[in-house]
């Protein structure tokens, strides 16, 4: 068997390949859940009775639903035969007692017709006692509602770092949510098969963990549950954990009503019954020597979780892990906690974390550059990781050379000094429009940090005619993991790329699967999948040396075709091996399997090893504002970034590029608000829809997008050499709001420090113009509704009670 990262020069993977159902996504052919449930005879409809209240406790009247016509069934908690709760930490109650949030599903109506379903749930009579309800970080931080774990990263002596240090800064910044708006909102369907078994086609990233779900909501094993999952219209994380309750309603239903039952939320309806990215209140000291060289980071890290825990304990055990993005800190504490409020229970997003945790230590550079008087991206670049180094958590820094390569090759390919000095000279001519430049890196960890996660399984089927069928453990969101692990099975099998299909993942195929998530499913899933192919291949090569006269261990498989170690000597179809294989009575089958070695994790004093490796990347963002309205605009952006040895380049460059997109949203223009009044619509969502809620656009791309892969970057820990793509670009777009930073801190005065709000919306540019303006000025307080939660900060090396505003 060959090493894992070991690739062959005639390999599939590396090569510019199509995704596997690009067609019939143009087409409109593909499959979703809901189309298949659309198909079934005599499926019913399942639709939700919402609350109206943040929190309350609640009581039902299901009768007055049965009168409207085309009403089956009213699914209630005392039809549930197993455990009445959807999360894994059983702390999820599947039909309430308590209403927890505006929104939140308290029963399910099953109807002959989505129309008949939905009317009958307006029908029933829901009983409010109202409760006081806890809506934002800060009113769950003033009334201690807190949830699950409170972790500490620390290294070093950070109090005495902080009193010794040259300059030492201070802030804090409220960061927002963000929704996840897949294409296809959440959706599943069930069936109770004749023999008493149940079929379940969801929307899912954890099939395995669906399973579950369902079955200790039926009350019956695993064995007795199948999960497929076709293909998912995104994931984003949202369908990681949500989708879990969901499924088992529609199982519940199958289960009393003996017939198929079909379950999709609404655009509304998923947006105002489903978590979001954590919003966090970050806060922080921060301390440099004269330098302007890192020396302490003290930061407290209180995240939203919402009404349940969901994924929010290892979404903050990430962003800790991630407080020092690219830069080495000698000294470090960092801390968090979960905050329990009336919304929907926060879950997984791109990143998991990682954004919000990088987030701190950008902020604190962006602020303290100007402050320090130095450039920021020589500030950034000054502080980078160097070979030797370990993170606060006592990780080595794997390969941390790359960092300042891929820094200076960014730097030099985007012509940065050059346009630096252009946008300076273009700011002196223009007072009422602005233009910014910033580069920012990343250094993501990739691995579930979870270390069980880290395992997969693949089963690999070859057919007597020479055909291909493989089945893995990985979902399929439209991010090209199916089409990259048909390339892995190609090169590691020696055939074409067209000989390969792949099955739908299904939980009776490959069993306990890891979610589709932490970037890992190519490294997990390729592995299993080229283990198997590798001991089906051992199989074939004995064949084959017989049939050719040669060494077994002489046999080579490419494109097809199966020679000895002379090519030019005799050769066979790939297909007439199998076929011999097959009279001789070999197994052509084989399930693999992958483990990532090398992983620990003491939780106990949050230190160890839970990453495989590190990607890294940067990027440099050019943006343009208007100083009369905040609006700003992308005019480039370039991105140099690691993905090792790519599996499948085209696919990579799109990954990059979508989540470099993706971050920008989140960083300058989605914004979720919630009413905070005291009225009766308290606690609901304002902006539910895609007229209230702005995601980006064709509009909001850069004029110029300049993405290049690194070179020679060969991971020798993971399939063939590649590194993982899903979520570190996401991180890159910090650059853009650095460059905002840049633009507006031109409308003021040399060292002014920019404070911005995030998201860095139109508003939200307007008033930190506002402000620099009127620094420029000489007025103290520039006012604004942006700046209504002001911090202090202060500058050691200057006299007693000197502020320096580096706080927001």
């Amino acid at each position: 068997m060959s090493g894992l990262a070991d690739r062959p020069p005639d390999a599939v993977v590396g090569r510019p390949a199509v995704h596997e159902s690009a067609a019939l996504h143009v087409t409109g052919a593909a499959m979703y859940t809901d189309d298949l449930a659309a198909r079934a005879h005599g499926v019913l409809t399942a639709w939700p009775v919402a609350s109206t209240s943040a929190h309350a406790l609640v009581s039902l009247d299901v009768e007055p639903a049965y009168e409207v016509p085309g009403v089956v069934r009213v699914l209630t908690a005392d039809d549930v035969p197993g455990i009445n709760d959807a999360g894994v930490k059983h702390d999820e109650p599947l039909f309430p007692s308590e209403a927890m949030f505006h929104g939140h599903a308290l029963a399910w109506v099953l109807g002959e017709t989505t129309d008949a379903a939905r009317r009958g749930a307006a029908a029933v009579q829901v009983s409010y006692e109202q409760l006081p309800s806890l809506i934002t970080v800060r009113e769950a931080i003033a009334a201690g509602s807190f949830q699950g774990a409170s972790p500490t990263i620390e290294r070093g002596d950070t109090v005495a770092a902080l009193a010794g240090a040259a300059h030492v800064f201070a802030g804090e910044i409220e960061i927002g949510g963000q929704e996840h708006f897949s294409l296809e909102t959440h959706a599943a369907f069930a069936v109770r098969e004749p023999d008493g078994r149940y079929f379940v086609e969801c929307s899912t990233q954890h099939p395995s963990e669906t399973q579950e779900i369902v079955a200790h909501v039926l009350g019956i094993p695993s064995s007795e549950v199948a999960v497929e999952c076709l293909r998912m219209g995104g994931g984003f994380g949202g369908k990681e954990m949500q989708p879990h309750g969901f499924a088992a309603i529609a199982a519940l239903g199958a289960k009393l009503t003996g017939r198929p039952v079909r379950l999709r939320l609404t655009r509304t309806q998923d947006i105002t019954m489903t978590g979001k990215r954590h919003p966090f209140l970050l806060e922080w000291r921060a301390g440099f020597d004269a330098d302007g060289m890192l020396q302490a980071l003290d930061t407290t890290l209180t995240s939203d979780g919402g009404w349940s825990l969901d994924l929010s304990e290892p979404v903050l055990g990430r962003a800790l892990a991630h407080v020092d993005n690219a830069y080495w800190i000698p000294n470090v504490r960092a801390h968090g906690r979960i905050a329990k409020t009336n919304k929907p229970s926060n879950t997984a997003f791109r990143g998991f974390g990682g954004p919000q945790g990088v987030f701190v230590i950008e902020e604190v550079l962006g602020r303290a550059a100007s402050a320090l008087g130095i450039p920021p991206h020589e500030l950034r670049a000054r502080n980078f990781y160097r070979p030797g180094h370990t993170t606060p958590y006592g990780q080595p820094v794997k390969d941390a050379e790359r960092l300042p390569r891929i820094w200076t090759q960014l730097g030099d390919g985007c012509a940065f000094d050059e346009r630096l000095d252009e946008i300076t000279r273009f700011n002196a001519a223009h007072p009422d429009r602005k233009r910014g430049l910033a580069m920012t890196p990343v250094k993501f960890g990739i691995s579930f940090t979870f270390t069980s996660f880290n395992q997969a399984g693949a089963l690999v089927i070859v057919y007597k005619d020479g055909s291909v069928l493989i089945t893995h453990g990985g979902t399929e969101m439209g991010q090209g993991l199916h089409t990259k692990m048909m390339q892995v099975a190609a090169t590691a099998l020696g055939v074409p790329l067209e000989a390969v299909r792949l099955a739908p993942t299904r939980t009776d195929k490959v069993p306990n699967t890891s979610a589709t998530a932490a970037s890992s499913s190519a490294d997990l899933n390729g592995g299993a999948i080229k283990a198997a192919c590798e001991e089906i291949r051992g199989r074939l090569a004995a064949v084959a040396g017989r049939m050719l006269g040669v060494d077994e261990r002489d046999v080579r498989f490419s494109g097809g075709v199966v020679t000895g170690l002379d090519a030019a000597g005799p050769s066979l179809a790939f297909a007439e091996v199998v076929g011999t294989a097959y009279l001789q009575r070999v197994q052509l089958f084989a399930a693999g399997y992958y483990r990532t070695e090398g992983l620990h994790w003491d939780a106990q004093r949050n230190q160890g090893s839970p990453f495989k490796y590190y990607a890294y990347g940067a990027a440099a963002a050019e943006v343009e504002i208007d100083g009369f309205t905040g609006a700003h605009r992308m005019r480039r952006v370039d991105i140099v970034h690691d993905v090792g040895d790519s599996l499948s380049p085209l696919l990579d460059v799109g990954q990059i590029e979508g989540g470099y997109v993706q971050g920008v949203g989140w960083l300058t223009m989605e914004e979720l608000r919630w009413d905070t009044g005291d009225g009766p619509t308290r606690g609901r969502l304002q902006t539910p829809s895609a007229s209230t809620y702005k995601l980006p656009s064709f509009s909001e791309l850069p004029g110029d997008f300049h993405v290049r892969l690194f070179d020679d970057a060969r991971e020798d820990g993971a399939v063939y050499g590649s590194k993982a793509v899903g979520e570190p670009p996401f991180l890159l777009a910090f650059s853009a709001r650095e460059a905002l930073r840049h633009a507006i801190g031109s409308f003021g005065p040399p060292g002014h420090v920019v404070e911005l709000a995030s998201p860095a919306t139109p508003e939200a540019v307007f008033w930190a113009i506002e402000a620099a303006r009127e620094a420029a000025s000489g007025s103290v307080d520039a006012g604004g509704p942006a700046h209504g939660a002001a911090g202090a900060a202060h500058d050691a090396s200057q006299p007693a009670g000197t502020a320096v505003p580096v706080a927001e």
